[in-house]
């Protein structure tokens, strides 16, 4: 009988590439969730791509120094970044420049060729480990990576020429602002039914968040963009990052977008699942003089991998033979999974039940409730998104999987804020002990609200106020506060979308029931910066109380481990599938000890519990309308 050398047993392993707003990563994932291999690039900029009105000029500046001196740099979250095997420190002096750049105040711009390249790099060095190794003597099964996802920022939009794949401008950021004035303009023209209407349709608010306001500039001020626009040859292509990549990254150049990503456009009906000619209309978008990516699901075949020619593309780094000969390796793999950021760190959290949220602490919080397969519009201020769709599973399993999710504008930003202006702390990490330091605030009720009160509060005018101190308050109480008082929005805000979804009265105040599905929330699975801290989800769950877990991630990466899972689950016959379903995934990735070590439960008497929230509310009260309209 012939041997099949083709066939030989290998270890199947999921690539993710997660593109991030200050960093690309690419991780090699195992069945367990374990990473087998993984490189960082941390984007850096210098203190002259940032203009001296910009508030992103200080934190680039502190970051330029450091790199200079060959000191860690602060990732997004406050984080301690090093250039290790495994991180690498965009180059600044490079031909190509930074990725990230500052051109005026409130712009934020992301150069989609670097983003594509620094994909690539990532990609390349996590097969490089990879080969390393399999040349392990001692290895009797080898890895091979099986198939590939992604994961990235959402909202961000690009706009290309289908002719010679190049982008006609740069991208502009999630983070940017500088549609202010068209979304300022809709909100007095658009009367309160129509809004109304919108938010149905979209699950959004009028914002400059998503990307329609974003591509109407562009059609508006970008000359080029415009002029290829009234051309109306087909040659203008719109999509999102996810897109951009797929495009690029595919043999077919498969032009395609996940329902995660396009539900964050404006552009997209929530129930159709598709693009709805009304809202195109409102924002005077024709489809036949801009292409728009088909909408698909979260976990199918996207497209075959095929390196891509950066040099083509504008993009004059040499790019060694070795790193193609490499990524021959993979040639012909499915790209097969795609979510955004935080959708992909919802499954990454496993949190797959109905009643189930996660909250990511980065430099805010981002909050993702899970609501199956209930489309609910949030009359507390919540957002109206899609979680996933998994469409090769069974059952429910197999349907579009919504979400309600908030946002809280400052949480990690209250360390580094602690950290840099009040000089209370060296690091980061040192938050925690001195908060601890204390048992409790000492009355002292911290209102973080440096920009503003977001859900469920949306004041605008509110401002950053600490109640209670008296001559006993230490730095140590007035820490502990400033944690409170993100856990205590976090609280706000699931409470608020508990309500959404049909639960009578605060049920964090309610007994605990040994029935879990009558709960409207069973669980709070955490990641990000401020999470590392044990501490920090001690308060967590003292202020939300006994009805609710709170969990912090087994996996650091859960955000690429969710496009992992997304991309592992495609596959139609469930024997080719990295995990068969979503008890499989949960199964192979869970450990019962690290399950027991990250688990933390109230332990705070309800009592004070209460007497603490109702604190909040008062303080809350006082610090709201601040500014006054004349100021």
């Amino acid at each position: 009988m012939p041997r099949r050398n083709s066939h030989a047993p290998s270890i199947p392993l999921v690539a993710t590439i997660d593109i991030g707003t200050t960093s690309a990563r690419a991780i090699l994932f195992s069945q367990e969730g374990q990473e087998v291999a993984k490189h960082h690039i941390e984007y850096s900029t210098t203190a002259s791509e940032a203009p001296e009105n910009s508030q992103n000029t200080d934190q680039f500046r502190r970051r330029s120094s450091l790199l200079r001196h060959n000191e860690p740099i602060f990732s997004a979250e406050g984080v301690a970044i090093s250039i290790t095997d495994d991180v690498a420190i965009e180059n600044n002096q490079s031909s190509v420049g930074p990725t990230l750049r500052f051109p005026q105040p409130g712009w934020v711009e992301c150069m989609p060729v670097h983003i594509l390249a620094n994909a690539v790099q990532c990609l390349v060095a996590c097969l490089i480990t990879l080969r390393k190794i399999n040349q392990n003597p001692n290895l009797k099964v080898k890895y091979k990576v099986k198939c590939i996802g992604i994961a990235n920022m959402r909202e961000t939009t690009l706009v290309w020429s289908r002719k010679t794949g190049k982008p006609l401008s740069g991208g502009i950021t999630w983070t940017d602002t500088r549609t202010a004035e068209i979304v300022q303009h809709l909100e007095k023209m658009v009367d309160e039914d129509r809004k109304e209407e919108l938010k149905v349709k979209t699950g959004l608010p009028l914002s400059t968040y998503f990307s329609a306001a974003k591509l109407r500039w562009l059609l508006d001020n970008d000359d080029t963009i415009r002029e290829e626009y009234e051309k109306g040859d087909g040659n203008l292509m719109f999509g999102t990052v996810d897109t951009w990549l797929i495009y690029h990254l595919t043999k077919e150049r498969n032009f395609v977008t996940d329902i995660t990503n396009a539900s964050r456009t404006y552009f997209m009906n929530l129930d159709t699942q598709d693009y709805d000619d009304d809202l195109l209309n409102f924002w005077g978008v024709d489809p036949t003089k801009i292409r728009l990516p088909k909408i698909v699901s979260s976990s199918e075949f996207y497209g075959s991998f095929a390196a891509p020619n950066l040099s083509n593309l504008g993009f004059h780094n040499k790019i060694t033979q070795e790193a193609y000969d490499i990524l021959k390796t993979i040639t012909g793999v499915p790209i097969c999974g795609c979510l955004g950021d935080q959708s992909a760190s919802l499954v990454g959290q496993l949190a797959f039940n109905p009643g189930a949220a996660k909250c990511t602490y980065g430099t805010g919080c981002f909050l993702l409730y899970n609501t199956g397969v209930r489309k609910l519009i949030s009359s507390h201020g919540a957002l109206t998104t899609f979680g996933y769709w998994f469409p090769t599973l069974k059952g429910d399993a197999a349907k579009p999987c919504y979400a309600l999710e908030g946002s809280i504008a400052v949480a990690g930003s209250i360390i580094q804020w602690l950290r840099d202006n009040l000089k209370m702390i060296e690091n980061a990490k040192d938050i925690g002990p001195l908060a601890s330091q204390v048992e409790n605030s000492g009355g002292v009720v911290f209102i973080p609200a440096f920009s503003g009160l977001y859900a469920p509060y949306w004041d605008r005018g509110a401002r950053g106020t600490i109640f209670g101190m008296t001559q006993y308050t230490s730095a140590s109480h007035i820490a502990r506060a400033a944690l409170e008082g993100v856990c205590f929005q976090v609280r706000a805000i699931l409470k608020a979308m508990a309500s959404d979804a049909g639960a009578s009265g605060d049920f964090l105040e309610e007994a605990l029931t040994s029935q879990a599905e009558s709960r409207p929330l069973s669980h709070l699975a955490t990641d990000g910066g401020m999470s590392k801290a044990d501490e920090v989800l001690q308060i967590q769950a003292d202020i939300l109380g006994p009805c609710v877990t709170v969990k912090r991630a087994q996996i650091a990466e859960c955000t690429a481990l969710g496009a992992a899972i997304a991309a592992g689950l495609s596959f139609k016959d469930e024997e080719d599938r990295v995990w068969k379903d979503l008890d499989d995934v949960v199964e192979k990735i869970t450990s019962k000890e690290q399950v027991l070590t990250n688990t933390f439960h109230a332990e705070l008497p309800d009592a004070d519990r209460r007497r603490n929230w109702k604190r909040w509310e008062r303080a809350i009260e006082r610090a709201q309308g601040w500014l006054l309209e004349e100021d």
